[in-house]
Order: structure tokens, then sequence, then C-alpha cells
């Protein structure tokens, strides 16, 4: 699936012309761990927090989540109807295990195509661990269009082993090997759960062929300096969840702190969102 896009993604139709646009209204993309539903996280069990994530994910245009399972993602399904979504297991490429599925808001966006490899030194085999991670670990993308544009945004998704640092530092190499035959002028956005810090060896990978969004942002991030809270409270300068963009115009960029009714964090990692803008020209 992900060569056939590749491919795809470079051919040209002789009969392309740019047009140009009138400036197009902002785009709002997230990522966001959700925490998968264990029974054991007390007050923070699934049931208590779920209503709260799906009200805080409906703000969002284009929202990438991780440890997202079965259960869960039927629920985010059903919560956010005017969302389409993509995403499988790591464990079976179907149902089984954790998900980093892709919510996109359908009215403004048309799914041109999907897939999803996993981080290891086999990317097509499913369920396949990589190097010392300890367990398997996959990486989402699509391939949207842009409904009031015209233009087209490639978006990935992943979630990188917590324990294996090796795993982590391939990871970070192999998605770039992988999104190198994207056009460089198509915009993508790279973004999850990374589990590293900015400077580390799997955050300079990604980072020598795309750039913090964070870092481009246009006004001054906003929000906490850290996307780890653990349910207890908010740990300084441990910033593990990212995104990374190339050809994007970030507007702004914040690390928001959604909490339920009783004041509890929605998660046990804080949501990054960014505003974008893709650009005022299009090939038809």
């Amino acid at each position: 699936m992900f060569r056939t896009f590749l491919f795809a993604a470079l051919l040209v139709s002789p009969f392309a012309q740019t047009v140009v646009v009138a400036e197009e209204t902002p785009i709002k993309v997230t990522t966001y761990n959700i925490r998968y539903a264990n029974p054991g996280d007390g007050e923070d069990v699934w049931p208590n927090r779920r209503q709260f994530v799906i009200a805080y994910a409906s703000g969002s245009d284009i929202i990438g989540m991780q440890e997202v399972t079965a259960p869960q993602f039927e629920d985010l399904r059903e919560g956010l109807p005017e969302f389409g979504s993509y995403g499988v297991g790591r464990d079976d490429g179907k149902s089984g295990g954790e998900h980093a599925p892709i919510f996109y808001r359908k009215a403004r966006f048309e799914l041109i195509d999907n897939g999803t490899f996993w981080l290891s030194e086999s990317p097509n085999t499913v369920g396949k661990k990589g190097w010392d991670a300890a367990l398997p670990r996959t990486c989402t993308w699509v391939n949207l269009r842009d409904r009031r544009s015209g233009r087209e945004i490639f978006v990935a998704n992943t979630h990188f082993d917590h324990r294996g640092a090796k795993a982590r530092a391939e990871s970070g190499k192999l998605i770039v090997r992988q999104f190198s035959r994207v056009p460089a002028d198509r915009p993508t956005v790279v973004m999850g759960d990374f589990n590293c810090l900015p400077d580390s060896e799997p955050y300079n990978a990604i980072a020598s062929s795309f750039t913090d969004a964070r870092l481009t942002s246009e006004s001054k991030p906003t929000g906490p300096s850290s996307t780890w809270n653990g349910f207890r409270e908010i740990v300084p300068d441990r910033i593990i969840d990212h995104i990374f963009v190339r050809s994007i115009r970030v507007l702004k960029l914040s690390t928001d702190d959604p909490r339920t009714a009783n004041g509890r964090f929605a998660s046990d990692h804080l949501p990054v969102q960014m505003v974008v803008q893709l650009g005022e020209s299009v090939e038809q």
C-alpha cells in the first residue's frame, strides 16, 4: 500500500496548470496520546475521560491519536461522526492491539490514499517488533485533499517505543527513508508520541528532513513546556509529543491541557495543536 502511494505521488499530470486561489481558511492539526483503556486507572479510567477527549478532538480539523484500543476507536468514531478516520491495530493490522489513527474533518478533506507500516527492520511485516522495542509500533499515514483549496496534505502519525533506545533512533531514520519520495513541496506533517526529548537521537533524525513546528511557528508557542503529566502533575521540560512539518506555514502552536468535569487530566499526555496554512496555489 505504501509504495503504491509513493509512486503515484510522484506522477504529474501533463495537463497540470497552476491556479491561484483565495487565501485558505487555516487548518487545526493536533497530536494527542489519549492513554489506552486501562481498567486499573482508578478515577482516570476511559469511561470517565471519554466525553472530554471527544469534545477536545472535535475542535481540530486533523488529529492523530496514539494508544487507541479497538473499543476506544469505536467510541471515538461514534462521538466524532463529522470525521473520517483510518488506523489499524499494531498486533495484526486489523483491530488487535493499540492503534495510531488519524481523524480528518470530512467536510474539509477528501481521503485520497492511506497506509500503515511497522517501525522495524521489515516495515511491511505486520505485527513486527523492531530492534530492541518492547512492543510492535506503527506509523499511520493518509494523503488528503483540501476541498476548499484543492491542495493535498500528507499526514503521518506514529508512536515510538517507550523502552528501546535503539528502536526509537532507528524508527526516526526509517520514517525519513519511507517519506523521502514524497515531493518536497507537498505539505507534510509527521506527528505523534515520539517518547523522546528535543535534540535526542530520534528527534534529530526526523529533524534532518522536517522542521519542528514549535520552532517555525510564526507566533510564540503557548502552554506548558511539557506534554507529560502521568495523571498527577505536569512534569516540567518533558516535551515528548511533537509535530514536524515540511512546506507548511505554521501560524501558531499550543500545548493544551484539557480536563474532565472534576478537573482531572483528560489523558496522561497533553495534546499539541498547530494552526497552519497550506499555501495559495494548486495544480489541477
